[in-house]
């Protein structure tokens, strides 16, 4: 594992895979977390809160077997407000990706912003490239990973997610139903 929170960067990453060394450049899938792979409970950071969203496992798994990379892109104020701190949730997107790997599924890298303008802890208060609706976290993952942009693409839950993906130069979809794997079925990014 490779983590580079103590590194002196604005964006914040957490790899779970080696393949970042890869030199071919492939399609790219971002989740954003709450709300589109686990149930929006507001602040989740312990395992026994996270829920997985119907169909999230399926459509992981469905992405790496496409050879898609396949990332995270989630706003963590939390940790800005108190609530709980990066290593809680470097710790869930572990468990996170122990779970995936009981399905032979996986995610590729999370990335998170963990701050807020109001936030409580002064360290993260600021305003940030990171924290969709800016672009940082889909932007450091390109730059980091080989990506294809024209073919990659953000599916997520809110508009700053959407307006993230446009800014930083892919395809976003609106998430706002109970199964994921039917959606993107339906909108068409799985073919079957």
């Amino acid at each position: 594992m490779v983590d580079h929170q103590s590194a002196p960067k604005i964006l914040h990453r957490l790899d779970t895979t080696a393949s970042s060394l890869d030199t071919i450049s492939r399609p790219a899938v971002f989740f954003d977390r709450d709300g589109v792979l686990n149930v929006n409970l507001g602040f989740v950071y312990l395992p026994e809160d996270f829920h997985w969203i119907d169909g999230a496992i399926k459509t992981i798994k469905f992405f790496n077997n496409a050879n898609y990379l396949v990332f995270v892109v989630t706003n963590q104020s939390g940790v800005a407000r108190g609530y709980y701190t990066e290593h809680d949730v470097q710790q869930l997107h572990k468990w996170m990706n122990a779970e995936l790997a009981k399905q032979a599924a996986h995610i590729d890298a999370f990335y998170y912003c963990p701050h807020y303008p109001a936030a409580k802890l002064e360290q993260y208060r600021k305003i940030c490239q990171c924290r969709k609706p800016m672009p940082g976290l889909i932007q450091q993952a390109i730059q980091e990973w080989p990506v294809k942009p024209t073919q990659s693409f953000l599916i997520g839950d809110m508009d700053t997610d959407l307006k993230a993906a446009a800014t930083a130069g892919i395809k976003g979809y609106l998430f706002n139903e109970e199964n994921l794997f039917n959606f993107s079925t339906r909108v068409g990014l799985i073919k079957q």
